[in-house]
């Protein structure tokens, strides 16, 4: 079954599929036109790029995308990609699974990686075997750290790098 766009009030979330992210990767992006949406030289950004060989490599293991993959984020109002986020694989054996997202310099600060958190946290909470959600970040990345304390999350350990969070199942979803 083919994995659905996530929609929240201003943004998209498209899933990544394989030919989409080798093109990107290729440094092609006119697989956006082809997709519909509107390139833009801020994306994919170095971030995004250096992500890319992962996406691929998880898909490349996938018949087709799960949504436990990556996803692309476009604002609904121009089709413009403004990011990425999504899971780095499905449920492990506790049922956790683990969310990351970028959003291109242009376009922080705005709630749009508050948006694609919650939308994917929400959506991860759709599946049943998903029984808790994690993220880290770098211990400066304070915008990410409110973020991840917005939608619920609570701040479990830090070491000399990354403050790592989690969200359990049982916790009410804003």
């Amino acid at each position: 079954m083919r994995t659905q766009p996530i929609h929240t009030e201003r943004l998209v979330l498209i899933p990544f599929t394989l030919e989409a992210a080798r093109t990107l990767y290729a440094g092609n992006n006119a697989v956006l036109t082809y997709l519909g949406l509107q390139p833009t030289r801020f994306w994919p950004d170095q971030e995004s790029m250096d992500t890319l060989p992962r996406i691929i490599k998880r898909l490349e293991k996938l018949p087709e995308p799960t949504g436990f993959e990556s996803w692309m984020i476009v604002l609904k109002h121009n089709a413009t990609v403004i990011g990425d986020a999504g899971f780095k694989g499905g449920p492990n054996q506790e049922g956790t699974v683990d969310i990351g997202y970028s959003i291109i310099e242009q376009e922080q600060q705005r709630g749009y990686g508050l948006e694609t958190a919650q939308a994917l946290v929400n959506w991860a909470f759709q599946h049943p075997d998903v029984k808790a959600v994690t993220a880290n970040c770098l211990l400066e990345n304070t915008a990410s750290a409110r973020i991840l304390q917005k939608i619920g999350m609570e701040e479990l350990v830090r070491d000399d790098e990354l403050v790592y969070y989690r969200l359990l199942r049982t916790e009410t979803v804003r």
